[in-house]
C-alpha cells in the first residue's frame, strides 16, 4: 500500500471523519485486519477560519505549501486537503510539491460526469458556495450549476463554524438542512453536491430525495484507490 499525506485540523471534526473513512475504506477491500498508512499533520484553524482578504488567502497558501512539503519529506506517495474551501489555494499548494494531490472538486466533478448528471445544486460554506474557483472547477466536468442563495449559505455558515467545527450536531439544524434539501430538490436540478466536509455530520447522502454527491465521501473514495494503487 501507498502511504497518503493527509492536511487537516480545519476542522478537527471532519479530519476525524477522513481518518476513520480512509481506514474503513482500506479494511473493507483488503481485510479486516488492515488500515490505511496515513501521514496527518493537524494544523491551527485558528490562522485559517474565515478568511476573506487577499492577504489572508496568501498567508493560508504559504501555510499549507509548508505543511505539504513537512508531509512530502516525511514520505507521503500523494496529499490531500481536508477542506474544501483550502482548495481555493490547492493548485499553488500542487505546483509547489512533487508528489500527485488529490482535488476534491475534480474526485467529484469525475465522478458526476461518469454518472452521467449534467445540472446541479451545489450546498457548502459561503466561500464555497459563491466562489467561482470552485464552481468554475466544477463546470469544467460539464456539469450546469443552479444559482447559490445568499441567505442560505449565510445560515450554513452559522451551523458549519459555530457548531460542527466544535463537533457538536443539533437536531434544529438537521432540520435546517432537511428543509434546504427540499426546496433544492424543487429546482430543476439533477443532484446536491453536498460540498462542506462537515456537512455529512447531519445530511445522510443516501436517504434524500435528490441524489446527493458528498465530496467527503468521493474525496476518501479516490484517496483510498491511492493507497491500493488503483490510481495512476
Amino acid at each position: 500500500m501507498r502511504k497518503i499525506g493527509l492536511i487537516g485540523g480545519m476542522g478537527w471534526a471532519s479530519t476525524e471523519l477522513y481518518y476513520r473513512y480512509l481506514n474503513m475504506g482500506v479494511q473493507k477491500r483488503v481485510g479486516s485486519s488492515c488500515s490505511a498508512p496515513i501521514l496527518m499533520e493537524s494544523l491551527n484553524y485558528c490562522e485559517l477560519s474565515r478568511l476573506s482578504t487577499p492577504e489572508q488567502w496568501d498567508h493560508a497558501k504559504e501555510v499549507l505549501i509548508a505543511s505539504a512539503r513537512r508531509l512530502e519529506t516525511a514520505g507521503a506517495t500523494a496529499l490531500m486537503i481536508a477542506a474544501n474551501s483550502m482548495h481555493k489555494v490547492a493548485d499553488d499548494v500542487a505546483a509547489a510539491i512533487s508528489i500527485p494531490l488529490i482535488h476534491i472538486v475534480d474526485v467529484t466533478g469525475e465522478k458526476m460526469k461518469a454518472d452521467g448528471i449534467k445540472s446541479a445544486a451545489v450546498i457548502g460554506t459561503h466561500n464555497v458556495m459563491t466562489g467561482a474557483w470552485f464552481r468554475q472547477r466544477l463546470v469544467r466536468h460539464g456539469l450546469t450549476l443552479a444559482p447559490y442563495d445568499a441567505n442560505r449559505a449565510e445560515a450554513i455558515d452559522n451551523i458549519v463554524y459555530d457548531e460542527l467545527m466544535q463537533g457538536k450536531v443539533t437536531e434544529d439544524s438537521r432540520r435546517t438542512m432537511r428543509t434546504f434539501i427540499t426546496d433544492i430538490a424543487k429546482q430543476d436540478v439533477q443532484a446536491l453536491v453536498l460540498a462542506c466536509t462537515e456537512l455529512v455530520m447531519l445530511v445522510d447522502p443516501d436517504a434524500n430525495i435528490l441524489p446527493i454527491y458528498d465530496t467527503t465521501r468521493i474525496h476518501v473514495a479516490a484517496g483510498v484507490d491511492w493507497i491500493l494503487g488503483d490510481a495512476p
